[in-house]
């Protein structure tokens, strides 16, 4: 067939020729749209970037608490002199009681900082590599939202949530001292590098990009599988924000009890008392005849909470802003 065939084919039948070119059928913006499809993923991509920052920033107000609780159980000993609090509640009344109830916001900063670019990383990463893996009808199946989610969280692992994470670590760990020496961010940080350098805010990378990477693929794994789910193949059915939100909250409670261990050895890899591990398999050795197995799901109550409101609030937020996003933003 030449080219003339192919021009009067696609004046009797506009499209044909497009899908005809089109070497990648599981790619629809290479059809018909042309150009302006490839623009379209791009721009979904940055949409996730944006909607994201925003999310991440008015989520952590809101569960902040609940993550020092969890942090502070995580850095509490066995037993004898590092041993500090009985349980949740201890942790709080005695936060409440030194510090008052700001107290229980130590840290908080570090993580508004981090938790706009980290979120921003997360979903825009997530809608770039999904723009790649759907299939002709716009959906993830499960091993491909599990591998989008793996990148997404791999990606915000390396770029935000190490420095971060370690930086908040520290300055929680900080508190439990007698005599805290960092007096806010920005001299903390000051502090922190100077002490350990550039490589010690990355402390823990190891064990970050495993609980992030699989955080995130469980998470929108089980977001995919739960929205197809409830659509039943029709994807202009609209979820309502509560429905989002209660999927949210199971896909948190999975990631939980799937990579906590991992959370654990994460949080002491970056400790101030980190030194005392060769590496992150030396910690969870030490943990272990230390500790006992049972020590690699200290925080899983509280982090539990934290995580299924978290994650419940996080998808509603976005969801909200991104179809905002689609009516306005083209």
């Amino acid at each position: 067939m030449d080219i003339g065939s192919l021009m009067l084919k696609s004046s009797q039948h506009p499209g044909t020729v497009s899908t005809l070119l089109n070497p990648f059928p599981r790619r629809p913006w290479l059809t018909d749209s042309g150009a302006a499809a490839a623009a379209g993923g791009k721009a979904t991509g940055f949409k996730g970037i944006v909607a994201g920052g925003i999310t991440g920033g008015i989520e952590i107000c809101i569960t902040y608490p609940t993550e020092y609780v969890k942090t502070q159980l995580q850095l509490d000993g066995k037993a004898g002199a590092g041993k500090e609090y009985t349980g949740i509640w201890d942790c709080v009344t005695k936060t409440v009681k030194t510090r008052g109830i700001f107290g229980l916001y130590r840290g908080l900063s570090v993580l508004i900082y981090g938790s706009i670019p980290k979120s921003a990383v997360r979903f825009g990463s997530f809608e770039t590599v999904k723009g790649f893996l759907m299939d002709a009808d716009g959906k993830l199946n499960k091993k491909t939202s599990f591998l989008a989610g793996l990148c997404a969280g791999a990606t915000e692992a390396i770029l935000v949530v190490t420095p971060m994470e370690t930086i908040k670590v520290k300055f929680i760990n900080d508190q439990r001292s007698a005599n805290p020496k960092y007096k806010g961010f920005l001299h903390g940080v000051t502090m922190i590098t100077k002490e350990y350098g550039f490589r010690g805010v990355y402390q823990g990378l190891t064990p970050t990009i495993l609980k992030q990477g699989s955080n995130q693929a469980i998470r929108f794994c089980t977001m995919e599988t739960l929205k197809d789910w409830y659509k039943g193949g029709d994807q202009t059915v609209a979820i309502p924000k509560l429905v989002v939100g209660t999927f949210g909250a199971v896909a948190g409670a999975l990631s939980v009890f799937g990579n906590t261990p991992i959370d654990v050895v994460k949080t002491r890899m970056q400790g101030l008392e980190a030194a005392k591990y060769k590496n992150s398999l030396d910690c969870m050795i030490q943990i272990w005849k230390n500790e006992g197995p049972m020590a690699f799901y200290k925080g899983t109550v509280p982090r539990l909470s934290r995580v299924c409101l978290d994650v419940g609030i996080t998808f509603m937020i976005y969801d909200s802003f991104m179809e905002i996003f689609k009516r306005f933003w083209h």
